[in-house]
């Protein structure tokens, strides 16, 4: 849509951030616009059809929390299917590679780990999480390696208190069209320009100015739903400046998560929502998803340096490291029947710079900074803003309605 000289509020990101704040919005009266950078709606959320038979949420692709999460009635209303069928870990593992009895085993050690951080946590130690792995525990590395795809990073990462700050009801399900794909319905009908790339946020005079790729504009109110990664590297900066802000951000950093989607021939011989993991001793590794929704294919999911490394390698390098992996498991059959069709690169991506946020140890107060408003004329919004549910869509898009309501609560309390 064209970009208007002078509005009532932008909002800057049409993520579910964005969009939350949006809806929350449209029927105040306001005259509101979201400026977006990339040429879709949905930020980290993005769903793609890899193949004829695979649909790939290349983002986000769980509703963790479903008993909690705001997009599960959104999916209802937008008449998006809920499956309800159990995520493929914990239980799930395929056995012949990951023994029952190990998995127990591994299991114990990973359940008491949690245990000592929140005994650890309720001490308020805001230290690293690596400090409570058991010394010598054969497990560390396979724990740290369930800390990459969980915090995007290793545990000597992440902040105690963050660990365990965040809640999980145990309920985790997913879209069957994508989860990418039910956010941008979400966002269909919603005043967005594309391809609008925020460079500064003046607020030194009455009005707040808006320097973008498509032009300037003016606003009384900004909400900002960026990644933390943009902000901390100023990407978008602010005049005068907002120190505390760009150091909020700078500790609670995206970790990185990288996902990869290969077509896998002859499926039926594996079962249907399974998980691969092998009990490898060592960090480096991935975790795969078999035949999600039975389609026939195999997802693999890498986390923190690993990931970064192989993102860092280029194009394919991720592929080319699950099909190793799995062939290392099943066997050299596998190789002339798995095929790269996708994968992301969520940290080379410019308005992304990485997967989801962690708070480094030492700051995990650092979300209630980034989340507060300024002066009443700006506000913030996101993932890494939420209390309770960083690292997810839903925890963004609430973050967003959030952050509207903190506009209107000024609104209203001028207009008495």
């Amino acid at each position: 849509m064209p970009l208007s000289s002078s509005v009532d509020v932008v909002i800057i990101g049409a993520g579910a951030a964005g969009l939350g704040a949006a809806h929350a919005l449209k029927d105040s009266g306001l005259n509101i616009i979201l400026l977006e950078a990339r040429d879709r709606v949905g930020g980290r959320g993005h769903t793609v059809q890899a193949a004829p038979d695979v649909i790939f949420d290349v983002g986000c692709g769980w509703l963790h929390s479903a008993d909690q999460n705001s997009f599960v009635l959104i999916a209802e209303q937008l008449n998006f299917e809920v499956d309800r069928t159990l995520p493929p870990w914990r239980d799930r593992a395929f056995g012949e590679v990951f023994p029952e009895r190990e998995r127990q085993e591994f299991f114990r050690a990973i359940d008491a780990f949690y245990d000592r951080l929140g005994q650890a946590a309720l001490r308020g130690e805001d230290c690293a999480a690596n400090l409570y792995l058991e010394p010598d525990n054969r497990w560390n590395p396979m724990i740290d390696a369930i800390s990459t795809y969980v915090n995007g990073c290793e545990l000597d990462q992440v902040s105690v208190l963050d660990v365990d700050a965040y809640e999980d009801s145990g309920h985790n399900w997913r879209v069957r069209r994508g989860y990418g794909a039910l956010i941008a319905a979400y966002g269909a009908g919603l005043p967005i320009a594309f391809n609008c790339n925020v460079a500064l946020i003046d607020h030194s005079q009455q009005r707040l100015r808006i320097e973008t790729s498509l032009g300037t504009l003016t606003a009384d109110k900004v909400i900002v739903t960026v990644p933390t990664n943009l902000i901390a590297d100023q990407a978008i900066r602010f005049f005068p400046a907002l120190s505390a802000k760009v150091d909020a951000a700078a500790a609670l950093p995206l970790g990185v998560d990288e996902k990869v989607t290969l077509a896998l021939s002859g499926p039926e011989a594996l079962p249907r929502d399974g998980n691969l993991r092998g009990a490898t001793m060592r960090t480096a590794m991935g975790t795969y998803h078999i035949r999600p929704f039975g389609q026939p294919c195999i997802e693999g999911f890498f986390g923190g340096r690993y990931a970064r490394e192989l993102e860092d390698a280029g194009d394919g390098a991720i592929a080319a490291a699950s099909i190793d992996e799995i062939v290392s498991y099943l066997g050299s059959d596998f190789r002339r029947r798995l095929t790269p069709l996708r994968e992301s690169r969520w940290a080379h991506d410019p308005f992304a710079r990485g997967s989801y946020s962690h708070a480094l140890p030492g700051h995990a107060g650092k979300r209630a900074v980034l989340a507060a408003p300024v002066d009443g004329r700006l506000f913030f919004a996101g993932e890494a803003t939420s209390p309770n549910f960083f690292s997810t869509a839903h925890g963004a898009r609430d973050s967003g309605e959030r952050a509207a309501n903190e506009v209107l609560a000024v609104i209203e309390s001028a207009n008495r």
